[in-house]
């Protein structure tokens, strides 16, 4: 019997669309962030110029072989950390096979000059000077006849763009993870088709609230590691609670979360600045700054905690009941309800966990900063929410993952400092910016219309 018309278009096969591809469209934007950072790789491609103790050792033995090992030296760095450690390095090299270190300059072309006018006041000789690229462009040495430019000794330069820089990279990864760290949360609750404009005032809130706490009831510079973990809990615990609070007024009244956590938004900035009377608070122990400013394994420690928060998140929101649930909420709420999900009480944990997040966040700005501020967090919510949204979750709920926040986080990072490597006007950043915005929501909405890619 011959198929009718119906049956017939049934049948047909659906035009492939890539955006309907799974992995394509939750972690499609992975190729948007490897292109740009190859594009910025090309644009800051440049010659470097090693420093560190690397290239102190690197000089060294330039100069050995060049001089011998009685060769007298003077060592000329400027004061940073690692011209001290090229500095150091280099003087136990070149002493180790007995050659002299004449003296070591660390600081400016005056105390060079100083330097050399001492060692030939005293009839000395100079055999090379080890330099870095900055401190060998000094025109000092060519004041003296016997000196000259001629005898520094640098290290042996390279091409490389500074954006792979490794200090360059943990730099961006270093900044992005507050923004992380809040947009876990604020992707649950996006995922839920919700909204959540107070988390940059929560930030605030948080610092401030455990800053005053350890000044005024913990003994300041003098606290405990305890008394540090009792109060960043509560700076914690105060933003968790005023997520739950957007959570009940959302749930319970069924007033737009938009305009809940513009309220909150406002409250928490306000309170902020009221508690700490609109000044920065100092006053805290070495111990808390662990957080923020701690190292391990070379990785910085706000790092390690996005990647274990970010690990967490994920099996959370793809293994778990909890997680389905969120989904199914931001899919259809009444149909959900009618599934026997507890709506209510899954929208209450997700807004409660936005907040305890954002407190998160503010926790570990305040142990970067060394400080507590009621203006820590200003416009944090749109930056969280661009990552959010930049890395596929929609904004009609249903559909996101943690990851692709993750990606979306380090695509917004990425441009920003690739942008400033190449010196782009601030004001173009913020068109640039605000252009990448737009185009993850316009693919959104292409996914949702079913546009053909």
């Amino acid at each position: 019997m011959a198929k009718t018309l119906t049956q017939t278009l049934n049948s047909t096969k659906p035009p492939t669309r890539l955006l309907d591809n799974p992995f394509i469209r939750d972690y499609g934007m992975v190729f948007v962030l490897l292109l740009l950072g190859g594009l910025f790789s090309l644009l800051t491609l440049k010659a470097q110029h090693p420093t560190g103790e690397d290239a102190g050792r690197q000089v060294a033995d330039s100069i050995i072989a060049r001089s011998g090992p009685q060769a007298r030296v003077l060592i000329v760095t400027r004061d940073t950390a690692e011209d001290l450690l090229f500095s150091a390095a280099a003087a136990k090299q070149l002493e180790r096979v007995g050659a002299k270190v004449l003296a070591s300059v660390n600081g400016t072309a005056t105390d060079a000059r100083q330097a050399i006018e001492g060692i030939l006041g005293q009839s000395g000789e100079i055999d090379a000077i080890a330099a870095n690229d900055v401190t060998s462009k000094w025109t000092v040495y060519d004041r003296y006849p016997s000196v000259g430019s001629a005898k520094c000794v640098v290290p042996a330069s390279y091409t490389w763009p500074d954006f792979l820089k490794v200090s360059n990279l943990l730099g961006v990864a270093n900044q992005t993870a507050i923004y992380a760290l809040i947009a876990i949360g604020m992707t649950m609750v996006i995922i839920t088709g919700g909204i959540d404009l107070s988390v940059g005032s929560l930030v605030a809130l948080s610092s401030v609230t455990a800053a005053i706490l350890i000044r005024d009831v913990a003994g300041g510079p003098q606290a405990s590691v305890l008394a540090v973990i009792v109060a960043g809990v509560a700076g914690i615990g105060c933003c968790a609670l005023a997520g739950a609070f957007n959570g009940f007024m959302v749930t319970a009244f069924q007033i737009p979360p938009f305009i809940v956590s513009l309220g909150m938004m406002m409250m928490a900035s306000g309170l902020s600045f009221r508690l700490s009377a609109g000044r920065s608070i100092p006053e805290l122990p070495n111990s808390f700054f662990w957080l923020g400013r701690g190292v391990t394994l070379g990785i910085p420690h706000p790092i390690l905690l996005m990647i274990l928060l970010y690990a967490i998140a994920h099996v959370v929101m793809s293994r778990t009941v909890f997680g389905r649930y969120v989904y199914a909420i931001g899919g259809n709420p009444e149909a959900a309800r009618l599934s026997g999900v507890p709506v209510k009480r899954i929208l209450l944990l997700v807004y409660t966990l936005c907040g305890a997040l954002a407190g998160l966040g503010g926790i570990v700005l305040t142990s970067q900063l060394s400080a507590g501020d009621p203006k820590f967090g200003l416009m944090y919510e749109l930056e969280v929410i661009a990552a959010v949204v930049v890395g596929g979750t929609s904004l009609m709920g249903g559909r996101g993952k943690v990851f692709g926040t993750l990606i979306g986080a380090f695509i917004i990072a990425v441009i920003k400092n690739g942008m400033n490597l190449t010196d782009v006007d601030p004001f173009n950043q913020k068109i640039v910016l605000g252009a990448v915005l737009m185009v993850a929501v316009l693919l959104d909405t292409l996914k949702r219309r079913g546009a053909r890619v």
